[in-house]
């Protein structure tokens, strides 16, 4: 082949190569100019207006509407850093950091036993596997605030669940599943369970189907059972993908309201004030804007600071996993 004919045949290639770059820069920016219009125009005033409340204190009270943007300014007392200050000596804000961790860690783990589970008995091909599809994802496709008023009505001192478990067992049962504060914020964990294990079931279905087949089936062929193939080859594979649907899920729980405010509003007493209540209740029922500005942005930070542990740990798994089973000798 002479030198005309390979350059002759490479130039389609080059053309088609610069088209398909365009065409990838063309989808990054219509994908991304949304988003960086909701950012400076929406976003970026509300957190310009959150970091002037945190640094003054506001009353709303003393606002007037005569002079428009000009009455919050003279409503507001420069102070500085000393609602941060205050936010860190705050007992209920600290227990409310508890519960919401305690919430978190507890749900999502049981988001993920499940939702493992179950994508480990579907990702194999079978009769009828739609069917159960559907019925697997429809919790995650439920309003929260429904599964709230829901489970109020399933959980109540006399509602059916106590009526079920006395026919069951022979006794009456009249357990407060609700209103005793030492089970409340376990109840309302049960009940993001329920409506998030979907969530980890999509993604341990989609890590299971993208497992490569060969190191698998060589563990077959010498004789390897399957609890070892899954312990051996299958989990440190999905190691990456369990991480990532762990933190997923539990950013997730962190910011979980709508249950908990629905069923309870943080109670009975303080037993489910988590971080989202307590926010809410000291913006918007004590109208303390600042100090609820200065709540919002520690709790920001913490947020930051999970998601970048979370980001290392994605990177060293990845970079782990590429050594253990994708390294190549040199060659010499």
């Amino acid at each position: 082949m002479t030198a005309e004919q390979t350059i002759g045949e490479n130039l389609p290639l080059t053309g088609r190569a610069a088209s398909r770059a365009q065409g990838i820069r063309r989808f990054k920016w219509t994908v991304l100019t949304p988003f960086f219009a909701l950012l400076i125009f929406i976003l970026m005033p509300a957190l310009i207006a959150q970091v002037f409340f945190s640094l003054n204190h506001f009353s709303i009270f003393d606002a007037g509407d005569d002079d428009g943007w000009r009455s919050y300014l003279n409503a507001s007392e420069w102070i500085g850093l000393e609602l941060f200050i205050e936010v860190f000596n705050d007992e209920r804000f600290l227990n409310a950091c508890i519960r919401s961790l305690l919430f978190a860690s507890g749900s999502t783990l049981g988001c993920f036993i499940v939702g493992f589970g179950l994508a480990l008995l579907m990702y194999r091909p079978f009769r009828g596997q739609a069917l159960y599809y559907i019925f697997f994802i429809l919790p995650m496709l439920t309003v929260p605030i429904v599964i709230a008023y829901t489970g109020e009505m399933i959980l109540y001192q006399n509602g059916p669940l106590n009526d079920i478990l006395s026919r069951i067992t022979g006794m009456r049962i009249d357990a407060q599943f609700l209103y005793k504060k030492e089970i409340a914020l376990t109840t309302i964990a049960f009940l993001e369970v329920w409506n998030w294990t979907p969530f980890s079931f999509i993604i341990m279905m989609a890590g299971l189907a993208a497992l490569p087949q060969e190191p698998q089936e060589a563990a077959k062929i010498l004789g390897a059972s399957k609890w070892r193939i899954f312990w051996e080859i299958q989990l440190p594979l999905l190691r990456p993908v369990i991480l990532l649907c762990l933190i997923l899920r539990f950013l997730e729980s962190m910011a979980e309201f709508p249950k908990t405010w629905g069923l309870l509003q943080g109670g009975p007493g303080s037993a489910t004030e988590t971080i989202p209540v307590y926010i809410f209740i000291t913006t918007w029922q004590y109208f303390d804007i600042s100090y609820g500005a200065a709540l919002s942005y520690v709790v920001l930070i913490l947020m930051v600071a999970i998601v970048w542990a979370g980001i290392y740990f994605l990177q060293r798994e990845k970079k782990n996993l590429d050594e253990m089973y994708f390294a190549r000798p040199d060659s010499e």
